[in-house]
C-alpha cells in the first residue's frame, strides 16, 4: 500500500508539474471559519473567570471586616466630643440631645416624596444599591468633574452615617454596598426611609431629624403640618445645610427649593402647576421667628461642624467623634465680651459685628465673633454673610498682583487724574479730587480709586483674578454678572466674608504662603481610624511681593496721610486696609438714608502673629445706616482691643525683609519714572521705597540740578540789576544857615523803598553821627558856633554818598541870615535845594493832633535825652525834615515831653544821637510858623554859655 500510496502520489505531483501556468488547478481547498473568534471568545471568558474569581476574593477579603449591623447603632445616636486648641480641654459634646424620633407612619407623604424625588427616586425599585444611578454619576463626573454628582442611595447614607467611616476607598465603597444590601434583606423599605428621615442633620444648632427640623425652622408642632413649599425647603438643606439655610441664606435656598419641586414633578409626586404655585411663596414667609440663644462657643462649634461634614461625609450628632480644633479659648472669650457690649460701645442695638481671628503661620482660626444678640442657628456675619469688601480688596486685586507680575516698588508712580473705566463710565476718588503723581503706597495709604484701578489695568483682569484667586476667593460670574474692573474698588455684587478675609490677609503676613483658615485639624473615629484635616500650605505670592505689600499697608496705619492712623498699638508692628461701601441709589431713596451713610465699613489689619477681618454694618438697609464717628470708627476699634489682647505675654515679632527686597532712596514722583536723588534734591523730598532686587533706579535726578544752576543763574542776574539799580541811585544833601540854625536835608534819586541813609557831621567839636534810616529827610542844628564851618556827608546802603557843608557867619557878619552853600558831591543837582526853609510834613495831620496837646511854655521846656529832642525836625523817617510851619504856626517849637511817646521818639533811630545831656534848646526867632525848635549837637556849641536848667513838663491831655 505504501508503494501504492506513493506512485499515486508522484502521478499527482507530475501532473501538476505539466499543468500550464497561471491557471486555476481547481477550486482552493476551503479553510474553517471562526478559529480566531472562538480563541478570542475564550481567552475573554478564561480571563472573566479569572477576574471574577479574583474580584469575588477580594470582594470578601474587603467585607470580611466590614462591621455588623446593629439595630442599637441604626437607631440611637453616639455624641461626639469637641477639644480646644490644647487637645485635651473638651470645650463640648454634641448629638442626641435634640432629637425628636418621629414615626414613619407619622411622616406625611409630601415629605417622603420630597426627600425620595431628591435624594434616592429608584428607592422603591432598588435593593440598597442602585447601579442604575450609578452609572448616570459616573457620566455626570466624566462631564462635569469629579464630585459632580453621587451615586449613593438612601440605605447607603444610613450605612456610612451609622457604621463606616467617611474615608474615600474602595474597600469603604464596597463595604457601604455590602452592608445597604444586608439592610435591606433586615429592613422593609418604610423602616429604612424612616431611620434616614430622623437620623438626617438639617441646621446649626443642633437641628436633628425631620420633626425638629419642622419645629425649628416652621414652628410647627408636628412634621404632619408642613406644607408643600416647606417639605421641598426642608428636603434641599441635607445637601449643604448652611449654604440652603432660609433664615441666613434666602436667595440661595429659594434655588434649592424650586429645584427639588422641579424634581417632585418630574418624576410624578406633584403637578407642574402645583410645582409653579409652590414656587410662588416666599421662602421666608413661613419662618418661625429664631429666639433661641447661642450658647458658649457655639458660633466656633457650628463651624466645626460644618467642616467635618464637608470634609468626613460623617455626622458629628450621632457618629461619636473626637474632634479637634484650633480654638483658642482665651481668644474666643475676649471675642465673646466685645460681641456683648463689654469691651466697646455699640451704638445701638441693631448695629452688628462680625469678625474672624487667624493664626498666620497655620491658618487656624483662634476666634469668631459671628455677631451681636444671635440666636441659634442665625445669621453668622463673619463666615456666612456676604457684603462688598470696599478698598480692603485693593491689594488683593490692585496692587499685589501689580507687584507680583509687573514687580513694581512701593514707590511706583501713578498718576492720579481725572479718569473713567474702559467702558468710559467715569471713576471719582472719594473726596472727589485728584492729588496728581503719588507712589503706589500713598495711593493705598490714602484710599484713592483711580490708582487702584489703573493698578488692575496694568496687570490685567485674568492676572488679577488669577491672584484673587490664590488667596482663595472665588470671582466667577455671580448671578449672571460677570467679573469686571468694577471689582477693583470693591464693587461686588453677592461679596466676600470676613472669614475669606482673614484667610487671604494672613498669606501678606506669611511672606506668601496661604493656609485656608480652618478650624478642625484632625477626627478620630470610634474604631481608632483618624483622619488629618489640616489644609496644606500652598504658595500664593512670591515673598517679595508680600512683604512690599505688607510695608505699604503699614504705611496705611502709621503715615500722617494713613486712613487707619487709630488702630496704633505700641510695640506691635500693624498693617492693614480699610474699606467702606456705599448704598444703592435705590436703598437711599427707599429708606431716606443721606448722602454721606454707608453700608459698610471694614478693616482688615495684621502683625506677624495674627490676622484679623472685621466687619461692621446693618443686616438690612432697614435697620440703620452708618454715618457717626463712633460707627465709622467701630471695626478699627474692635480690632485694636483684640489684637491688643491676644497679644499679650506673646512674641511680638516683625515682618523680616527677605533678599529678593532691595530698600533705596529715591526722589518722590513727579512724572512716570522714579529717579535716584542728586545732592541737589531737597530732603523733604526724598524717600525710602522697596523694590525687587535688580529693578532699582539707577539714573540720578537732573531736576533739582537744572533748577539749582538755573536758580543761579537768575541769581546772578539779580545780582546784575541790583548793582546797576544802586549805580543810578545818587544821593543828594544840602546844608544851610539861617535864623541862628543850620538846615540840612538829604534825598536820592531813584531810591528804592529800602534804600537807608546814614548822615555824618563835622563840626569844631568832632565828627558824629547824625541821622541814620529809611528815606530823606532833614536835620536842623540850633546856635551853631560862630564862624565855624559844619560838613555833612549822607550815604547809602549801596554805598554811594555826597556831600555838604556851610560856615556860621562871625558875629559882625550877623546881619547875613543866609549862607548856604552848594552841595560837594559832582556837580549833581540837588532836587531840595530850593526847599530850604519851607520843606513839607507829609505826616502833617498825625503831628499836629499830637503836637496841640503840648504845653504853651515855648522858652522853659527842657529836653533831658530820652525823647530824642523836641519835635522840631526830630521824627526824620515820616516829617521829611525840618518840619518848617508843620505845626500851625509854631505854637509848639522847642516843645518837649518826657512822657509823650508821639513827639519825638520814632526818629529813625537817632535816640541817642539826638540827646542833648543837658545842654541848652534856645528858641529861635520866629521864622514864619516854621516849627524850627530842633536840637543842638551833644556838645553845646558855644561851650562859654552855661547850660539852662530844664522845666518840667506836665502830662498831655489828649489820648494815644
Amino acid at each position: 500500500m505504501s508503494d501504492n500510496y506513493r506512485s499515486r502520489e508522484e502521478r499527482r505531483r507530475a501532473m501538476n508539474d505539466n499543468k500550464p501556468e497561471g491557471k486555476s488547478q481547481g477550486k482552493p481547498k476551503k479553510k474553517k471559519k471562526g478559529g480566531l473568534f472562538r480563541k478570542i471568545v475564550a481567552a475573554v471568558l478564561l480571563i472573566g473567570i479569572i477576574g471574577l474569581i479574583a474580584g469575588v476574593g477580594t470582594f470578601f477579603a474587603m467585607i470580611s471586616d466590614a462591621p455588623k449591623v446593629d439595630d442599637s447603632v441604626l437607631k440611637n445616636s453616639f455624641s461626639s466630643k469637641v477639644y480646644a486648641n490644647d487637645g485635651k480641654t473638651v470645650v463640648k459634646e454634641i448629638g442626641a440631645q435634640k432629637r425628636t424620633y418621629v414615626q414613619y407612619d407619622e411622616i406625611p407623604q409630601v415629605v417622603k416624596n420630597a426627600f425620595i424625588a431628591t435624594e434616592d427616586v429608584r428607592f422603591y425599585k432598588h435593593h440598597g444599591v442602585d447601579f442604575y444611578r450609578i452609572g448616570g454619576a459616573l457620566m455626570a463626573n466624566f462631564k462635569n468633574g469629579f464630585g459632580a454628582e453621587g451615586g449613593s442611595t438612601i440605605t447607603q447614607q444610613v450605612v456610612k452615617n451609622s457604621f463606616l467611616s467617611p474615608k474615600k476607598t474602595v474597600k469603604r465603597k464596597v463595604q457601604e454596598m455590602w452592608l445597604a444590601y444586608q439592610l435591606e434583606r433586615k429592613y422593609s423599605k418604610q423602616q429604612i426611609l424612616e431611620m434616614y428621615l430622623n437620623k438626617i442633620y438639617f441646621a446649626s444648632g443642633e437641628v436633628y431629624g425631620i420633626e425638629r427640623a419642622a419645629e425649628k425652622f416652621y414652628g410647627v408642632k408636628s412634621v404632619k403640618d408642613l406644607t408643600l413649599d416647606e417639605a421641598a425647603m426642608l428636603a434641599g438643606l441635607p445637601k449643604a445645610p448652611t449654604t440652603y439655610n432660609p433664615v441666613t441664606n434666602p436667595e440661595n435656598a429659594t434655588k434649592r427649593r424650586n429645584t427639588v419641586l422641579n424634581l417632585m414633578a418630574k418624576n410624578g409626586f406633584i403637578t407642574q402647576a402645583e410645582a409653579d404655585k409652590a414656587k410662588q411663596v416666599d421662602v421666608q414667609a413661613h419662618l418661625a421667628k429664631q429666639t433661641e440663644s447661642t450658647s458658649k462657643y457655639d458660633v466656633f462649634i457650628d463651624q466645626v461642624i460644618e467642616e467635618v461634614k464637608k470634609k468626613t461625609d460623617a455626622d458629628p450628632f450621632s457618629a461619636g467623634l473626637e474632634i479637634y480644633t484650633t480654638l483658642d479659648t482665651n481668644a474666643q472669650d475676649y471675642v465673646d465680651d466685645v460681641m456683648n457690649n463689654k469691651v466697646v460701645n455699640f451704638p445701638n442695638d441693631k448695629f452688628q459685628a462680625g469678625l474672624v481671628v487667624v493664626d498666620n503661620e497655620t491658618g487656624g482660626i483662634q476666634a469668631i465673633g459671628g455677631g451681636r444678640n444671635r440666636v441659634s442657628g442665625g445669621l453668622n456675619f463673619a463666615t456666612n454673610m456676604r457684603r462688598q469688601p470696599g478698598s480692603t480688596i485693593k491689594p488683593i486685586l490692585d496692587y499685589g498682583p501689580a507687584i507680583e507680575n509687573l514687580k513694581w516698588s512701593t514707590g511706583q508712580p501713578i498718576k492720579d487724574e481725572e479718569y473713567h473705566y474702559s467702558d468710559g463710565t467715569p471713576i471719582r476718588n472719594f473726596g472727589r479730587n485728584y492729588k496728581g503723581w503719588v507712589s503706589a503706597r500713598e495711593a493705598l495709604g490714602r484710599s484713592l480709586n483711580i490708582p487702584a484701578l489703573k493698578a488692575f489695568q496694568a496687570t490685567g483682569a485674568d492676572k488679577a483674578k488669577e491672584f484673587a484667586t490664590g488667596l482663595g476667593l472665588k470671582l466667577d460670574k455671580e448671578d449672571g454678572e460677570a467679573y469686571s474692573e468694577a471689582y477693583s474698588i470693591g464693587g461686588f455684587r453677592t461679596g466676600v466674608t470676613p472669614l475669606q478675609m482673614a484667610g487671604a490677609y494672613s498669606a501678606f503676613a506669611n511672606e506668601g504662603m496661604y493656609n485656608a483658615p480652618h478650624t478642625v485639624t484632625k477626627v478620630k473615629f470610634p474604631d481608632g481610624t483618624e483622619i488629618d484635616l489640616t489644609p496644606k500650605s500652598k504658595r500664593a505670592m512670591q515673598d517679595y511681593t508680600a512683604f512690599m505689600m505688607t510695608d505699604m499697608m503699614k504705611s496705611v496705619v502709621n503715615e500722617s496721610y494713613g486712613t487707619a492712623r487709630a488702630v496704633r498699638t505700641p510695640g506691635l508692628e500693624i498693617a492693614g486696609k480699610t474699606g467702606t461701601s456705599n448704598f444703592s441709589a435705590d436703598e437711599k431713596k427707599r429708606y431716606n438714608i443721606p448722602d454721606a451713610g454707608e453700608k459698610d465699613v471694614w478693616f482688615n489689619g495684621f502683625t506677624p502673629n495674627y490676622t484679623i477681618s472685621v466687619w461692621t454694618g446693618y443686616e438690612t438697609a432697614k435697620d440703620g445706616y452708618i454715618l457717626s464717628a463712633n460707627e465709622t470708627g467701630m471695626a478699627k476699634n474692635i480690632f485694636k482691643h483684640v489684637i491688643t489682647h491676644i497679644s499679650e505675654g506673646k512674641p511680638k515679632g516683625s515682618f523680616k525683609q527677605p533678599d529678593s527686597v532691595v530698600e533705596r532712596s529715591v526722589e518722590k514722583p513727579t512724572g512716570k519714572d522714579l529717579k535716584r536723588p542728586s545732592g541737589s534734591t531737597p530732603s523733604s523730598l526724598i524717600t525710602k521705597e522697596y523694590f525687587v532686587r535688580g529693578t532699582a533706579p539707577t539714573k540720578v535726578s537732573q531736576t533739582f540740578v537744572k533748577k539749582e544752576k538755573e536758580e543761579k543763574k537768575e541769581d546772578k542776574k539779580e545780582d546784575k540789576k541790583e548793582k546797576k539799580d544802586n549805580k543810578d541811585v545818587k544821593p543828594k544833601i544840602t546844608a544851610s544857615y539861617s535864623g541862628g540854625a543850620i538846615s540840612v536835608n538829604w534825598s536820592a534819586a531813584n531810591a528804592a523803598s529800602d534804600t537807608t541813609f546814614t548822615v555824618t557831621m563835622s563840626s569844631p567839636n568832632g565828627s558824629e553821627q547824625l541821622a541814620s534810616g529809611a528815606g530823606a529827610g532833614g536835620k536842623t542844628i540850633s546856635n551853631p558856633a560862630p564862624g565855624a564851618t559844619y560838613s555833612f556827608t549822607v550815604t547809602t546802603n549801596t554805598g554811594e554818598s555826597a556831600s555838604s557843608s556851610v560856615k556860621v557867619p562871625d558875629s559882625s557878619d550877623q546881619a547875613t541870615e543866609d549862607d548856604s552853600t552848594k552841595p560837594e558831591d559832582d556837580g549833581t543837582t540837588d532836587d531840595n535845594q530850593n526847599e530850604d526853609n519851607s520843606n513839607t510834613d507829609q505826616n502833617n495831620g498825625s503831628d499836629q493832633g499830637d503836637d496841640s496837646s503840648t504845653q504853651p511854655d515855648d522858652n522853659q521846656n527842657s529836653n533831658n535825652g530820652s525823647n530824642n529832642g523836641s519835635n522840631n525836625g526830630s521824627n526824620n523817617g515820616s516829617n521829611n525834615g525840618s518840619n518848617n510851619g508843620s505845626n500851625n504856626g509854631g505854637n509848639n517849637s522847642g516843645n518837649t515831653d518826657n512822657n509823650n511817646n508821639d513827639s519825638g521818639n520814632a526818629n529813625d533811630g537817632n535816640s541817642g544821637n539826638n540827646s542833648n545831656n543837658g545842654g541848652t534848646t534856645t528858641p529861635p526867632a520866629d521864622n514864619g510858623g516854621s516849627d524850627s525848635g530842633s536840637q543842638t549837637p551833644q556838645t553845646p556849641a558855644t561851650p562859654s554859655t552855661p547850660a539852662t536848667p530844664a522845666t518840667p513838663q506836665q502830662e498831655p491831655t489828649t489820648e494815644n
